[in-house]
């Protein structure tokens, strides 16, 4: 596959984005990378989405002023199979940003893992693979908000999806060859689960370390006050630890302050959120100790699994070690320690006992334990 022509700089208005949807929709692949900051801000902040497909590559500025309906009907409603490379955090900046996600996926790092790559195989480790090409890196760690992008940004995005495509070829021949393309498209089309980068506030407590050690009262005021930080984390677009950190978090759980004076004296607690959001840190704690008082709670926390019976868990995994080998593929493709230690406490619906991976190993491994 040639490589396709060059944009000469990103598209930023109305009618540039929309022409671009005759000119790339129809493709039977589109090869897709976001360029993303998320420093300073809750959501992930889209500066550039890059398009490749046939004979043409686009760079389309995702912080001008127009409209991105185009960018919209050329990933979520068009009919081309969209590839990208590791696509979680793409996926994931797509969907805080616009609230969805693409119709169809292809995610070449999966597809390598399932013909012998490594699981985590890089782009650029890919490429010069099955290219035999070095692409240059250097503008990996760069501030893509910045305006104007430098000729080094603008290469770098483009590559970054103009290689893909053929990349894209030799990895669909050789999943064909094996018999396993049907496994990648499996394996990325579970990546477009909204749920999978959609945190609701009130689950947001579970990320929280150190639950196991708070009493139940601290514990339905942690939740609270999880709740309440995620809440504004997402209202003013700033990182959940900027809001509140979790040492601070916990520690006003514990001590439950009944007065603004009280919590400014917290451990942690810095005096600006003390004194600013003050307020609503104690609206919170009683909304968390109201809720123990009616027992609207299930408050226990998840306890900690018990770790699995070492022999038990060595059986299993030299069940899927031996498959592994057999298909020439690293073992953590095929199930991971975790879903093996589940399997062991009885949680059998998982990755490993479903799709493919249940007829290659799950069986056998339900079947063990």
């Amino acid at each position: 596959m040639p490589v396709p022509d060059q944009e000469p700089l990103p598209l930023t208005t109305d009618a540039e984005i929309a022409a671009l949807v005759p000119a790339l929709s129809g493709q039977e692949v589109i090869a897709v990378d976001t360029e993303f900051n998320r420093t300073n801000t809750y959501r992930p902040q889209l500066c550039l989405v890059q398009f490749a497909a046939g004979s043409r590559s686009a760079l389309v500025d995702m912080l001008s002023e127009a409209d991105y309906a185009g960018v919209r009907q050329l990933l979520a409603e068009d009919s081309g199979l969209k590839l990208f490379h590791a696509a979680k955090q793409d996926l994931e900046a797509l969907q805080l940003t616009f609230g969805w996600l693409p119709n169809r996926l292809f995610d070449t790092q999966i597809a390598a893992g399932l013909v012998g790559h490594p699981a985590q195989a890089g782009y650029a480790t890919l490429v010069e693979k099955l290219l035999g090409l070095q692409l240059d890196k250097a503008a990996t760690r760069t501030d893509w908000s910045r305006r104007p992008l430098t000729e080094s940004q603008l290469r770098y995005a483009r590559e970054d999806v103009v290689y893909l495509l053929q990349v894209y070829d030799q990895l669909r021949e050789q999943l064909l060859a094996a018999g396993r393309y049907d496994w990648a498209l499996e394996d990325s089309a579970a990546l477009l689960n909204p749920a999978l980068y959609v945190m609701e506030p009130s689950a947001a407590w579970r990320r929280l370390g150190g639950l196991a050690r708070l009493t139940i009262p601290a514990l339905a005021r942690a939740r609270a006050l999880a709740t309440w930080r995620e809440r504004r984390a997402q209202s003013i677009d700033r990182p959940r630890q900027w809001v509140l950190a979790d040492k601070a978090l916990l520690n006003i759980a514990r001590a439950d302050p009944p007065d603004a004076a009280t919590l400014a004296r917290v451990p942690d607690v810095p005096p600006a959120v003390a004194r600013r959001q003050g307020q609503q840190l104690l609206d919170a704690l009683a909304q968390g100790n109201d809720a123990l008082k009616e027992d609207s709670l299930d408050l226990q926390p998840e306890p900690r699994p018990e770790p699995p019976d070492p022999v038990a868990f060595k059986a299993l995994a030299r069940l899927v070690g031996d498959c592994a080998d057999g298909l020439g593929l690293a073992p953590e493709i095929l199930a991971t320690r975790k879903e093996l230690a589940g399997l062991l406490r009885g949680e059998h619906e998982q990755r490993v006992t479903s799709g493919w991976r249940r007829e290659i190993i799950g069986a056998e491994l339900l079947a063990a334990v």
